[in-house]
Protein backbone atom coordinates (compact mmCIF):
# COMPACT_ATOMS: atom_id res chain seq x y z
CA UNK A 1 0.00 0.00 0.00
CA UNK A 2 1.37 3.26 -0.79
CA UNK A 3 2.05 6.24 1.39
CA UNK A 4 -0.06 9.16 0.82
CA UNK A 5 2.00 12.33 -0.71
CA UNK A 6 3.60 14.49 1.84
CA UNK A 7 3.35 11.92 4.38
CA UNK A 8 6.86 10.51 5.69
CA UNK A 9 5.97 6.28 5.83
CA UNK A 10 4.60 5.44 9.67
CA UNK A 11 7.92 4.71 11.63
CA UNK A 12 7.42 1.27 13.73
CA UNK A 13 8.23 0.85 17.32
CA UNK A 14 11.04 -1.52 16.56
CA UNK A 15 12.24 1.30 14.24
CA UNK A 16 11.96 3.97 16.29
CA UNK A 17 13.62 1.98 19.95
CA UNK A 18 16.47 0.56 17.67
CA UNK A 19 17.55 4.91 16.77
CA UNK A 20 18.27 4.78 20.25
CA UNK A 21 20.84 1.66 20.37
CA UNK A 22 22.83 3.07 17.24
CA UNK A 23 25.41 4.48 19.19
CA UNK A 24 27.70 1.72 20.95
CA UNK A 25 27.46 0.60 24.55
CA UNK A 26 30.01 0.17 26.70
CA UNK A 27 28.38 -0.87 30.02
CA UNK A 28 25.13 -2.11 31.45
CA UNK A 29 24.95 1.15 33.13
CA UNK A 30 24.46 3.25 29.53
CA UNK A 31 22.05 0.38 28.39
CA UNK A 32 19.81 0.85 31.33
CA UNK A 33 20.28 5.18 30.64
CA UNK A 34 18.95 4.13 26.97
CA UNK A 35 16.20 2.17 28.18
CA UNK A 36 15.45 4.98 30.64
CA UNK A 37 15.48 7.24 28.11
CA UNK A 38 12.98 5.37 25.57
CA UNK A 39 10.66 5.32 28.57
CA UNK A 40 10.32 8.70 28.79
CA UNK A 41 9.91 9.13 24.84
CA UNK A 42 6.90 6.87 24.85
CA UNK A 43 8.67 3.90 23.36
CA UNK A 44 8.61 1.73 26.87
CA UNK A 45 5.93 1.58 29.50
CA UNK A 46 7.00 1.92 32.70
CA UNK A 47 6.80 -1.71 34.02
CA UNK A 48 8.91 -3.06 30.99
CA UNK A 49 11.51 -0.75 31.71
CA UNK A 50 11.12 -2.37 35.71
CA UNK A 51 11.24 -5.99 34.27
CA UNK A 52 14.26 -5.15 32.07
CA UNK A 53 15.65 -3.26 34.29
CA UNK A 54 15.42 -6.47 36.99
CA UNK A 55 16.66 -8.60 34.31
CA UNK A 56 19.87 -6.98 33.61
CA UNK A 57 20.27 -6.86 37.65
CA UNK A 58 19.85 -10.84 37.78
CA UNK A 59 22.72 -11.37 36.04
CA UNK A 60 24.57 -9.28 38.81
CA UNK A 61 22.98 -11.04 42.02
CA UNK A 62 23.93 -14.28 44.05
CA UNK A 63 21.33 -16.86 45.75
CA UNK A 64 22.31 -14.73 49.14
CA UNK A 65 21.11 -11.68 47.94
CA UNK A 66 17.08 -13.20 47.67
CA UNK A 67 17.28 -16.34 50.12
CA UNK A 68 15.10 -16.73 52.67
CA UNK A 69 17.21 -16.99 55.84
CA UNK A 70 17.63 -20.11 57.74
CA UNK A 71 15.81 -18.91 60.53
CA UNK A 72 12.66 -18.02 59.44
CA UNK A 73 12.52 -21.30 57.11
CA UNK A 74 9.82 -23.53 57.94
CA UNK A 75 11.14 -27.12 58.22
CA UNK A 76 9.58 -30.60 58.85
CA UNK A 77 10.69 -32.89 61.04
CA UNK A 78 11.53 -36.30 59.59
CA UNK A 79 10.35 -38.09 62.56
CA UNK A 80 7.05 -35.69 62.93
CA UNK A 81 4.04 -37.66 63.78
CA UNK A 82 1.76 -37.39 60.77
CA UNK A 83 -0.91 -35.22 62.48
CA UNK A 84 1.87 -32.97 63.14
CA UNK A 85 3.04 -32.28 59.56
CA UNK A 86 -0.56 -31.41 58.56
CA UNK A 87 -0.42 -28.90 60.81
CA UNK A 88 2.19 -27.53 59.92
CA UNK A 89 1.23 -27.40 55.97
CA UNK A 90 -2.21 -25.74 57.22
CA UNK A 91 -1.02 -23.18 59.38
CA UNK A 92 2.13 -22.19 57.00
CA UNK A 93 -0.06 -22.60 53.81
CA UNK A 94 2.79 -23.18 52.28
CA UNK A 95 3.32 -25.70 49.21
CA UNK A 96 7.19 -26.65 49.47
CA UNK A 97 9.35 -27.91 52.81
CA UNK A 98 12.67 -29.02 53.44
CA UNK A 99 12.47 -32.18 55.61
CA UNK A 100 15.19 -32.28 58.24
CA UNK A 101 16.19 -35.12 60.39
CA UNK A 102 18.84 -34.49 63.45
CA UNK A 103 18.81 -30.48 62.84
CA UNK A 104 18.54 -28.26 59.90
CA UNK A 105 21.93 -29.06 58.46
CA UNK A 106 20.39 -32.78 57.47
CA UNK A 107 18.56 -32.09 55.03
CA UNK A 108 16.79 -35.33 54.00
CA UNK A 109 14.48 -34.48 50.96
CA UNK A 110 11.49 -31.76 49.75
CA UNK A 111 7.76 -32.33 51.04
CA UNK A 112 5.45 -31.20 48.57
CA UNK A 113 1.76 -30.32 50.12
CA UNK A 114 -0.13 -31.80 47.53
CA UNK A 115 2.21 -35.38 47.60
CA UNK A 116 1.32 -35.67 50.97
CA UNK A 117 -2.24 -35.01 50.75
CA UNK A 118 -2.61 -37.37 47.71
CA UNK A 119 -0.92 -39.84 49.88
CA UNK A 120 -3.62 -39.34 52.92
CA UNK A 121 -6.21 -39.07 50.69
CA UNK A 122 -5.23 -42.53 48.61
CA UNK A 123 -5.02 -44.77 52.54
CA UNK A 124 -8.27 -43.24 53.48
CA UNK A 125 -9.89 -44.25 50.54
CA UNK A 126 -8.46 -47.65 50.33
CA UNK A 127 -9.56 -47.74 54.31
CA UNK A 128 -6.38 -47.94 55.87
CA UNK A 129 -4.67 -46.19 58.81
CA UNK A 130 -3.35 -43.14 57.17
CA UNK A 131 -2.10 -41.80 60.77
CA UNK A 132 0.71 -44.52 60.14
CA UNK A 133 2.35 -42.90 56.85
CA UNK A 134 6.02 -43.26 56.48
CA UNK A 135 6.92 -39.58 55.68
CA UNK A 136 9.67 -40.59 53.84
CA UNK A 137 8.00 -42.13 50.90
CA UNK A 138 6.40 -38.55 50.16
CA UNK A 139 9.75 -37.26 49.63
CA UNK A 140 11.78 -35.77 46.83
CA UNK A 141 15.54 -35.41 46.53
CA UNK A 142 16.68 -32.15 47.61
CA UNK A 143 18.24 -29.88 45.33
CA UNK A 144 21.27 -27.83 47.25
CA UNK A 145 23.04 -24.60 46.09
CA UNK A 146 25.99 -22.33 47.45
CA UNK A 147 24.98 -19.27 48.13
CA UNK A 148 27.62 -17.70 45.88
CA UNK A 149 25.51 -19.22 42.92
CA UNK A 150 24.45 -17.08 40.47
CA UNK A 151 20.71 -16.08 39.73
CA UNK A 152 20.41 -16.16 36.09
CA UNK A 153 22.13 -19.35 36.40
CA UNK A 154 19.44 -20.58 39.06
CA UNK A 155 16.66 -19.50 37.22
CA UNK A 156 17.70 -21.39 34.04
CA UNK A 157 18.30 -24.56 36.44
CA UNK A 158 14.81 -24.40 38.02
CA UNK A 159 13.55 -24.11 34.69
CA UNK A 160 15.49 -27.30 33.16
CA UNK A 161 14.63 -29.64 36.11
CA UNK A 162 11.03 -28.45 37.20
CA UNK A 163 12.29 -27.76 39.93
CA UNK A 164 10.85 -24.52 42.35
CA UNK A 165 12.99 -25.13 45.37
CA UNK A 166 16.31 -25.40 46.75
CA UNK A 167 18.03 -25.53 49.48
CA UNK A 168 20.83 -23.00 49.90
CA UNK A 169 24.67 -24.41 52.13
CA UNK A 170 27.30 -21.88 52.91
CA UNK A 171 30.86 -22.33 52.63
CA UNK A 172 30.94 -24.27 55.12
CA UNK A 173 28.44 -27.03 54.28
CA UNK A 174 25.88 -25.90 57.03
CA UNK A 175 22.13 -24.74 55.93
CA UNK A 176 22.34 -21.02 55.52
CA UNK A 177 18.42 -20.64 53.79
CA UNK A 178 16.45 -21.54 51.14
CA UNK A 179 15.49 -20.37 47.99
CA UNK A 180 12.41 -20.53 45.52
CA UNK A 181 11.63 -19.87 42.26
CA UNK A 182 9.41 -16.74 43.51
CA UNK A 183 12.76 -15.29 44.81
CA UNK A 184 14.43 -14.92 41.81
CA UNK A 185 11.25 -14.12 39.45
CA UNK A 186 10.28 -11.31 42.05
CA UNK A 187 13.53 -9.85 40.69
CA UNK A 188 12.35 -9.21 37.38
CA UNK A 189 8.37 -9.06 37.84
CA UNK A 190 8.28 -6.82 41.47
CA UNK A 191 6.81 -8.08 44.55
CA UNK A 192 5.14 -11.52 44.36
CA UNK A 193 2.41 -12.05 47.17
CA UNK A 194 3.15 -15.54 48.13
CA UNK A 195 3.41 -18.00 51.33
CA UNK A 196 6.90 -16.99 51.73
CA UNK A 197 6.24 -13.57 52.59
CA UNK A 198 5.99 -12.34 55.83
CA UNK A 199 1.88 -12.01 57.08
CA UNK A 200 0.93 -9.30 58.93
CA UNK A 201 0.44 -11.28 61.98
CA UNK A 202 4.29 -12.27 62.34
CA UNK A 203 6.88 -10.33 64.61
CA UNK A 204 7.82 -6.84 62.58
CA UNK A 205 11.19 -7.69 64.10
CA UNK A 206 13.28 -11.01 63.88
CA UNK A 207 16.79 -11.36 64.75
CA UNK A 208 18.41 -13.34 62.54
CA UNK A 209 21.81 -13.05 64.04
CA UNK A 210 23.98 -11.61 66.32
CA UNK A 211 23.77 -8.24 65.19
CA UNK A 212 21.26 -8.75 62.43
CA UNK A 213 17.79 -8.33 62.09
CA UNK A 214 14.97 -8.79 59.37
CA UNK A 215 12.67 -5.54 59.52
CA UNK A 216 9.09 -5.18 58.04
CA UNK A 217 8.63 -1.88 56.60
CA UNK A 218 5.53 -1.55 58.25
CA UNK A 219 6.66 -1.33 61.56
CA UNK A 220 6.47 2.14 63.62
CA UNK A 221 9.73 3.97 63.74
CA UNK A 222 8.74 4.10 68.41
CA UNK A 223 8.56 0.40 68.04
CA UNK A 224 11.77 0.10 66.50
CA UNK A 225 13.35 2.42 68.89
CA UNK A 226 12.13 0.57 71.58
CA UNK A 227 13.53 -2.55 70.83
CA UNK A 228 16.98 -1.39 69.78
CA UNK A 229 17.41 0.95 71.84
CA UNK A 230 17.67 4.06 69.06
CA UNK A 231 16.66 7.46 68.47
CA UNK A 232 15.03 8.00 65.22
CA UNK A 233 12.75 10.92 64.60
CA UNK A 234 8.94 9.97 63.67
CA UNK A 235 7.97 13.29 63.50
CA UNK A 236 8.10 13.29 59.37
CA UNK A 237 7.91 9.59 58.80
CA UNK A 238 5.54 6.92 61.06
CA UNK A 239 7.31 3.69 59.73
CA UNK A 240 10.58 2.24 59.26
CA UNK A 241 10.03 1.70 55.36
CA UNK A 242 9.34 5.52 55.25
CA UNK A 243 12.46 6.32 56.83
CA UNK A 244 14.63 4.30 54.50
CA UNK A 245 12.87 5.66 51.20
CA UNK A 246 13.55 9.60 52.82
CA UNK A 247 17.41 8.63 53.63
CA UNK A 248 17.98 7.23 49.84
CA UNK A 249 15.63 10.56 48.71
CA UNK A 250 13.72 8.02 45.94
CA UNK A 251 11.85 4.08 46.05
CA UNK A 252 15.14 2.18 46.61
CA UNK A 253 14.95 -1.13 44.87
CA UNK A 254 16.01 -4.75 46.23
CA UNK A 255 19.43 -5.09 47.45
CA UNK A 256 19.74 -1.48 48.17
CA UNK A 257 21.48 -0.76 51.38
CA UNK A 258 21.74 2.62 53.30
CA UNK A 259 23.61 3.37 56.37
CA UNK A 260 21.61 5.61 59.49
CA UNK A 261 22.94 5.92 62.98
CA UNK A 262 24.45 2.86 64.17
CA UNK A 263 22.59 0.73 61.42
CA UNK A 264 22.77 -0.72 58.12
CA UNK A 265 19.42 -0.81 56.00
CA UNK A 266 19.41 -3.56 53.28
CA UNK A 267 15.66 -3.63 51.39
CA UNK A 268 14.83 -7.24 51.28
CA UNK A 269 11.44 -6.42 49.12
CA UNK A 270 10.11 -3.30 47.83
CA UNK A 271 7.82 -2.43 45.11
CA UNK A 272 6.85 1.09 43.18
CA UNK A 273 5.03 2.06 46.22
CA UNK A 274 6.68 1.05 49.54
CA UNK A 275 9.61 -1.30 50.73
CA UNK A 276 8.21 -3.96 52.73
CA UNK A 277 10.62 -6.14 54.34
CA UNK A 278 14.35 -5.20 55.78
CA UNK A 279 17.55 -6.64 56.66
CA UNK A 280 18.95 -4.39 59.80
CA UNK A 281 22.61 -5.07 60.71
CA UNK A 282 23.68 -3.10 63.70
CA UNK A 283 27.49 -1.44 63.27
CA UNK A 284 30.39 -1.77 64.82
CA UNK A 285 30.99 1.40 67.01
CA UNK A 286 34.35 1.90 64.85
CA UNK A 287 32.37 2.39 61.72
CA UNK A 288 29.66 4.45 62.95
CA UNK A 289 32.77 6.86 64.66
CA UNK A 290 34.39 7.22 61.60
CA UNK A 291 31.35 8.44 59.59
CA UNK A 292 31.36 11.07 62.11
Amino acid sequence: MSEEAGHPPSRSWFQRISDLFEQDIRDKRELVRLLRRAQRKGLLKSDALSMLEGVLQVSDMQVRDVMIPRPMMVVIERDMAVEAILDVVVDSAHSRFPVVGESRDDVVGILLAKDLLHEVAGLIRNGQDWHRLNIRDCLRPATIVPESKRLDTLLKEFRVKRNHMAVVVDEYGSVAGLVTIEDVLEQIVGDIEDETDVEDGEDVILRLGENEYHVKGLTDIEEFNDYFHASFDDEDVDTVGGLVIQAFGHMPSRGETVDLGQFRFTVLSADQRRVRQLKVERLPDEATQDEA
